[in-house]
């Protein structure tokens, strides 16, 4: 019984790869399985889509360091009880999101503001505190945020909602020359160049460990902005397609559910918008590198 299943299981997953090679779409697992499939790469971590973006909010995906910075304010205000913070952990405001740009802009933030002061902000503004010669508190007060504001522009409305959360890797050399959709599975993104310059960037979601997403250098074999999948029956709109049925292409289920599910090999994008602008741009035959 036992070799039964052994022989049912490596039938099952032999076909699904071969069905990957043919159409793409969403892999519509349960919460268990997708957890396995977000873990088999790299960069996922345990709560992939929360990590990148929700700075240990409340509620959401959290850990032990959180609790820890959670304690910092109250903390710093009985050692301090005269320096009255404007900002503090726990805080939601647009200040607090201008805040995350600025320290963005000064790289002591990589992730894309949220509004939500957490850990990491409490971790950055520590350490703008401690280079700056003020008291490490991890809460901004009127001293802090004057000295913030004196070495930071204002942020744009790009800076402050960009429409990539993660952020982007350094281009393969192979994307340093002509049209190149270039995408990296380290940073989960996609940038499109042109003679080496970033003219776009967005995130994307790949295969699953059973149905990956293939590396290497391709080419645009051919476009639709309006495809159904025909093995899976599910929408593929702006689909480009780069090797064999695997395509870039707009993922409903990637908009609505994060990196807590996988393609079945495609490379999916989450913001429709861009995404119908890249279509417009990309011609049959420009360069797709997808890399490490």
């Amino acid at each position: 019984m036992q070799r039964q299943r052994v022989i049912i299981r490596t039938i099952g997953v032999a076909t699904a790869v071969a069905l990957a090679a043919t159409a793409c779409g969403p892999q519509k697992t349960e919460p268990v399985a997708s957890a396995s499939s977000a873990s088999s790469s790299p960069t996922a971590g345990t709560s992939p889509e929360a990590s990148p973006s929700t700075d240990n909010k409340p509620g959401e995906a959290s850990t032990s360091p959180s609790a820890s910075a959670s304690a910092s304010p109250s903390a710093s205000a009985s050692s301090s009880p005269a320096v009255k913070a404007i900002m503090a952990n726990g805080d939601e405001t647009e200040q607090v999101r201008e805040l995350q740009a600025r320290l963005r802009q000064l790289k002591l933030m990589s992730v894309a503001p949220t509004g939500f002061y957490g850990s990491k902000t409490t971790a950055a503004v520590k350490s703008f505190q401690s280079k700056h010669g003020l008291n490490a508190t991890g809460s901004v007060d009127e001293a802090t945020w004057k000295k913030i504001e004196g070495a930071s522009k204002k942020p744009t409305a790009d800076e402050l909602r960009p429409s990539t959360v993660n952020e982007v890797d350094a281009p393969d050399p192979r994307c340093m020359q002509g049209r190149v959709m270039c995408i990296s599975k380290e940073s989960r993104t996609l940038a499109w160049m042109i003679d080496g310059k970033v003219v776009s960037t967005m995130d994307v979601r790949f295969g699953s460990e059973n149905t990956p997403t293939r590396e290497g250098v391709f080419d645009v074999g051919w476009k639709a902005k309006e495809w159904t999948s025909t093995i899976y029956h599910t929408p593929m709109p702006y689909a480009m397609f780069f090797s064999g049925g695997q395509a870039v292409h707009y993922s409903a289920d990637f908009a609505a559910r994060g990196y807590n599910g996988a393609s079945h090999g495609c490379v999916n994008v989450r913001d429709k918008g861009k995404l119908s602008a890249l279509f417009d741009q990309v011609k049959v035959g420009d360069k797709v590198v997808v890399y490490w």
